[in-house]
């Protein structure tokens, strides 16, 4: 139970390692900055963003660095790059439930779904 999160890089084919990612609480516009962090070799954080005795129910933004991690990695990018970074706003109603916020990305695309 919680609430986590993965990147896969549908570019390279491989696990986001070294992504940036910003876990915020959200009231509307106002946004508060929870937790930063940066993704393990397998794209995932370390530990859950909230256990199961954490979790609670509102809305939520994970926001990915995606430029920055393909800068990174020797991707060329142009000026301005198409993504900068992908903001995913969600909201969390039952926290007897897991919450996983996957990201497939890659410079020029992105893809997520309510995963297990």
């Amino acid at each position: 139970m919680g609430l986590s999160t993965h990147v896969l890089d549908t570019m390279h084919g491989c696990p986001a390692a070294g992504m940036q990612v910003t876990l915020y609480a959200t009231d509307g516009d106002k946004a508060t900055e929870l937790k930063r962090l940066t993704l393990n070799h397998d794209g995932r954080t370390d530990a859950p963003l909230f256990d199961n005795t954490t979790l609670r129910t509102g809305t939520y933004r994970l926001t990915f660095d995606v430029a920055a991690y393909f800068k990174a990695k020797g991707v060329p990018l142009p000026e301005p790059n198409f993504l900068n970074r992908v903001s995913l706003d969600f909201g969390i109603a039952h926290t007897d439930q897991h919450y996983h916020v996957p990201l497939l990305v890659s410079p020029w695309s992105y893809s997520t779904y309510r995963g297990s």
